[in-house]
């Protein structure tokens, strides 16, 4: 997820919302086990702050499913924010909060159209995440990542990003630090009509820390 380069404090309330199709669900260089999924996004927006709720659901599995909310505030090109994240799967209750939600703090920073570079540090601070050989104490996994919004003709935006994690985290696959992601994703918008375009993307991924590689395809409504 990656925040607009500029964003405008809004005077009245903004409700959007729609779905994302993707042929797999890749989270931060992790396959999530999901298979293809519908991922739909409900979001309010108000002089900066947005209140979100993102989910995904699997197509072709049975179990697999994951509701998010997202508080976050945004002003020129600094975002923040806080996720509750739960995946505990269809069927799990959703109220154990202390051992089936992760809770995340993220800062990013876009520096505009001139540099169209994308920088976040987001930590999980409270809830599930906890150590492996100490379930009493927080891990605060830690995922960095620097994503770049390259422009090319016919309307296509080319993004290379990279993340990382710099200890044992939900993302180095038991390892002290990982490279969790290396992608590189196509993007572009396919006109149905003079009023309506459909978003589709690409987005070719290697995990380094998981020894994997994916290929995902995406469209949005």
């Amino acid at each position: 997820m990656t925040l607009p380069s500029v964003v405008k404090a809004q005077d009245k309330l903004e409700v959007s919302f729609g779905a994302d199709v993707v042929s797999r669900y890749v989270w931060r260089g992790e396959d999530q086990g999901s298979g293809a999924s519908v991922q739909p996004e409900l979001s309010f927006a108000w002089k900066g702050f947005s209140l979100t709720a993102w989910g995904s659901t699997s197509i072709s599995e049975l179990e697999p499913k994951e509701f998010d909310i997202t508080l976050g505030y945004e002003i020129g090109g600094l975002g923040i924010a806080v996720t509750d994240y739960w995946w505990a799967g269809e069927g799990s209750p959703y109220g154990h909060y202390s051992d089936s939600h992760f809770y995340e703090a993220e800062v990013s920073y876009h520096f505009g159209e001139k540099c169209p570079l994308t920088l976040s540090v987001a930590t999980m601070f409270a809830g599930a995440d906890k150590k492996a050989n100490d379930p009493d104490k927080q891990n605060f996994s830690t995922y960095i990542s620097a994503g770049y919004d390259i422009s090319l003709p016919a309307g296509v935006t080319l993004t290379p990003l990279i993340g990382f994690t710099p200890h044992r985290s939900l993302y180095s696959n038991g390892k002290k630090g990982a490279l969790s992601e290396v992608s590189l994703t196509a993007s572009k918008e396919i006109k149905i009509t003079n009023n309506y375009s459909i978003p589709v993307f690409v987005q070719a991924i290697a995990a380094p820390a998981y020894d994997q590689t994916y290929l995902v395809f995406g469209v949005s409504f």
